[in-house]
């Protein structure tokens, strides 16, 4: 059983440009995650050589909005090959399009129309997903602080969705800072997600930074994985709270329990 430790590169050495980044996460061993590759250069991200793991994967559309259910399916199909260029198979998607991290078009309720919409549409993605050989993860968001507005964005709804679409290419990104933000009681969570992640994102709350430097006992986290033997990927999307040397070795030392990491 050994699990990957990915990092979202949008969020440490801030201080260096992208490509350094990458590199850096590279040569200390892991996985790179990037959000919207649109603004990005590909060629020279490509030509770094590094693993990347899992990319935002989709630009436009609702997931659960009829009237832009399909902008959601369309700029997914759009992205696979540039997924496919850099060697990523995940795409990560949400239940509403998020514009600068808000919810497009707030909705605080969510109706019965918006489930079976969102169920519809993850299983054409779960198609797609099938021809292209990715896998599309639905994230939960917490909507208290950093996401108002997202309808069908908690854990207990993305799960609710993925075991609804129940399709191998369909999978739920389990982001644990937004879940304890909203939900909390997190071990029984990723007890009941365990057949269906397709990847854990990690980072503590308050302050969105790396493991420890909040309420969230990681150790026990990692602990009821190992348990489970979960041996799927995980990934830091958080800040370094101090430097991010030290928010990678907090990182790695947190899951050392599922991961053979070397740096």
């Amino acid at each position: 059983m050994s699990a990957q430790l990915a990092v979202c590169a949008e969020m440490v050495f801030l201080d260096l440009p992208l490509l350094e980044r990458v590199k850096k996460l590279d040569e200390a061993g892991f996985e790179i995650e990037l959000w919207d590759i649109r603004d990005k250069d590909l060629s020279a991200l490509a030509a770094t050589g590094a693993r990347f793991g899992s990319m935002t994967g989709y630009s436009e559309g609702s997931l659960c909005d009829a009237s832009g259910a399909h902008e959601v399916v369309r700029t997914a199909k759009e992205l696979i090959p540039v997924a496919k260029e850099l060697g990523i198979n995940r795409l990560v998607v949400h239940s509403a399009q998020l514009v600068d991290g808000q919810a497009a078009t707030p909705r605080f309720r969510a109706t019965g129309d918006m489930w079976l919409t969102a169920v519809k549409t993850l299983e054409e993605l779960g198609r797609l997903g099938a021809e292209h050989n990715v896998t599309f993860m639905l994230e939960n968001l917490n909507t208290i602080l950093d996401h108002p507005g997202i309808p069908l964005g908690r854990a207990k709804d993305t799960l609710a969705l993925v075991k609804a679409v129940d399709h191998p290419n369909v999978k739920m990104m389990l982001d644990l800072y937004h879940a304890q933000i909203g939900e909390g009681n997190l071990i029984e969570l990723v007890r009941a997600a365990s057949p269906y992640i397709g990847e854990i994102q990690v980072a503590d709350v308050p302050g969105r930074c790396e493991p420890g430097t909040g309420e969230i006992n990681y150790q026990a986290v990692a602990k009821a994985l190992a348990e489970l033997r979960y041996s799927g990927p995980i990934g830091m999307e958080a800040y370094a709270s101090a430097d991010s040397e030290g928010a990678l070795a907090a990182f790695a030392q947190a899951f050392e329990p599922l991961v053979q990491h070397t740096s």
